[in-house]
């Protein structure tokens, strides 16, 4: 027994002589470190988001989903300010900060300039750049008064490109209401609103084309309505009515050859013609035997 008690006293000193506390506190500064450490990467984290946040809340455009919500109303202004120049006589190229100071959007930031500088500018159909950096506004046909309105159309018409667009040569031609009126009432152009859209045209009106018609065929021309017929019908009915149309032309096609061998047989026969001086002189032995 006393043995046991001893060996148990010992144990329980060498126990207690333990640093188990200490390692305890290890334990929980090692556990506190790792919390302080996941809280410090949290909240970086979460700095770092709201920073990226308000960045992005100062750069307007930052994607191009987002640029046609503000930079293509800045390009606009700058269009129309333009077109209004050009078509108030004023066609003078400007630089780019005259541009900005022309629409006064001299606010703009460093990314909207870029942008317009490097995309929006270059490749937009109303603006050319002239060799010294220089802007001008680019319309639809360079015409810049009568003369010009009348060859254009005289063009069209004469390579059978149809009408233009009233609204084209609106952007195109200065005080253009008042010149296509004039030309109108002068008789050297048509103007056609069309049924479909209600959009006006324009056409040259070719006066050496133009002749009189009697009024009795311009009623037999307006009773007649060929609205869906085709050509076979339309060709029937000209036969009830004993008019012949255009036959297929394939028949004189095939009488060349023939008309070749009628030309041989006139040769050969322009050939004796020609030998009639020979008369009598020659022999035909065709009919003896060799």
């Amino acid at each position: 027994m006393d043995q046991l008690k001893k060996e148990r006293e010992l144990f329980m000193k060498k126990a207690f002589a333990l640093p188990v506390i200490e390692k305890r506190k290890q334990q929980d500064d090692n556990v506190n470190d790792k919390h302080s450490a996941q809280n410090d990467s949290k909240r970086k984290r979460f700095d770092s988001s709201s920073t990226s946040s308000t960045a992005s809340s100062r750069d307007f455009f930052p994607t191009k989903s987002s640029v046609p919500l503000h930079n293509f109303s800045i390009l606009t202004k700058i269009v129309n300010s333009m077109k209004d120049r050009y078509l108030n006589g004023d066609s003078e190229a400007l630089t780019f900060d005259e541009l900005l100071d022309e629409t006064n959007q001299l606010d703009l930031s460093g990314r909207q300039k870029q942008w317009l500088l490097t995309e929006a500018l270059p490749n937009n159909p109303r603006i050319t750049i002239t060799e010294d950096a220089k802007y001008a506004y680019k319309p639809i046909f360079n015409i810049r008064d009568r003369k010009s309105l009348i060859r254009l159309l005289e063009r069209y018409d004469s390579r059978g490109l149809g009408a233009i667009a009233y609204e084209d040569i609106k952007e195109s031609l200065p005080n253009a209401d008042r010149i296509i009126k004039f030309l109108a009432e002068k008789n050297q152009l048509i103007v056609i609103t069309r049924p479909v859209d209600k959009k006006k045209i324009l056409f040259i009106n070719n006066l050496s084309l133009s002749f009189n018609v009697d009024e009795e065929f311009q009623k037999a021309w307006r009773s007649i309505a060929v609205e869906g017929m085709d050509e076979t019908k339309i060709e029937e009915y000209l036969k009830n009515h004993g008019i012949s149309s255009m036959q297929d032309m394939n028949i004189r096609k095939s009488s060349m050859p023939k008309q070749k061998r009628k030309d041989h047989v006139k040769r050969k026969s322009n050939f004796r013609k020609l030998n009639n001086h020979l008369d009598g002189l020659l022999e035909d032995y065709s009919d003896k035997q060799t």
